[in-house]
């Protein structure tokens, strides 16, 4: 099996408060998912994803709880979010707070990965969920959209709503759906490709009450040092540099010099290292933005011009000069040969 990461003991601790509203056994949970109980007690702590996904497994089993999802988002606290909930809470606007979601995901664990795309008006956030239970999966994402939803009411002290929310999971029927809608106040669509929130560009510039431009510098560089001691078995530095190349373009920006702070090392040294592993940090960030490129000209109908901004490029012709040198092909062209293909199946 794929080696499922790690997750911090604040994101466990809420679904443990929701089992124990419904009233179950949570010390025979964690022990049925071979977690210790000493773990439990260290907010800095963090158990295997493998646990994870099993104790989920278990708790939807023993909770019958068709909305489980949703309803354990009510449990979801600022620490359950670690740094990036502390992070959150120094911002100053909704889409400051966004914008952080990718870059330091990571420290609450790798249950899955944050993409943002922006178009004419709206912002699309879509989580990716990482683990391949079939039982746990639909659950999770309910869970991790609500409580982004709910956590953005708290800090903006106000009912923020989404546009519409769109989700992967088959249609629940009338009255689940009903209170899907109710949760997250706009319309839930079903049987989508991916799990979507849509956001209107207005709500972006929602002024946070609590936000302390010093505090958050010195957060954010606290969560930088600890992203820098977080790795995957197995990993290459190429690989670790990858990913965060990923999480920093969701900004529309990836600056080497990030990278590097993020590491806690010179840029001298990350190239170095890559130089060890035949890389360069251009080529990651041209694969970076291929794979990103592609996708949006596949998945969405954004404008070249918007899909140039999406992926760090300061204007279309730049972007159409290094596609083509990426694919043979310009944007164009290959967005319309995929659509020929489609159409041919």
């Amino acid at each position: 099996m794929k080696h499922l990461g790690f997750a911090s003991i604040p994101s466990v601790q809420q679904y443990l408060r929701y089992a124990k509203a419904k009233k179950l056994d949570i010390q025979r949970l964690i022990s049925l998912a071979g977690i210790s109980p000493e773990l439990l007690k260290n907010d800095n702590g963090r158990i295997q994803g493998i646990q994870f996904q099993t104790l989920m497994e278990i708790l939807i089993e023993q909770a019958n709880d068709p909305l489980l999802g949703l309803n354990s988002s009510l449990f979801v606290q600022t620490q359950s979010y670690s740094a990036p909930g502390y992070i959150a809470l120094n911002c100053t606007t909704i889409g400051e707070v966004i914008e952080r979601i990718p870059l330091f995901e990571r420290l609450v664990g790798d249950m899955g990965t944050t993409t943002l795309h922006k178009q004419p008006g709206e912002l699309i956030i879509t989580w990716h969920c990482a683990y391949p239970s079939p039982t746990v999966r639909p659950q999770m994402i309910d869970n991790i959209l609500l409580s982004w939803t709910l956590y953005a009411r708290w800090l903006a002290k106000s009912q923020t709503n989404a546009k519409r929310v769109m989700l992967s999971r088959s249609d629940p029927g009338q009255a689940l759906k009903k209170q899907y809608e109710e949760r997250f106040a706009c319309p839930v669509e079903f049987n989508h490709k991916d799990n979507s929130i849509v956001l209107d560009d207005k709500l972006l510039r929602f002024p946070l009450h609590h936000s302390d431009e010093q505090r958050l510098r010195t957060l954010e560089g606290q969560a930088r040092s600890q992203l820098s001691n977080l790795h995957i078995e197995g990993d290459t530095f190429r690989i670790q540099v990858l990913r965060s190349i990923k999480a920093h373009l969701q900004m529309g920006v990836a600056r080497k010099e990030l990278i590097a702070q993020e590491f806690n090392i010179s840029l001298r040294t990350v190239q170095r290292r890559l130089d060890h592993e035949n890389s360069s940090y251009q080529m990651l960030l041209d694969e970076v933005r291929f794979e990103r490129a592609r996708a949006l000209l596949i998945d969405t109908n954004l404008s070249l011009k918007d899909i140039a901004y999406n992926i760090g490029f300061s204007d279309e012709r730049s972007f159409y000069r290094s596609f083509k040198a990426w694919a043979g092909m310009s944007p164009g062209e290959y967005r319309r040969k995929d659509r020929e293909e489609c159409r041919e199946k």
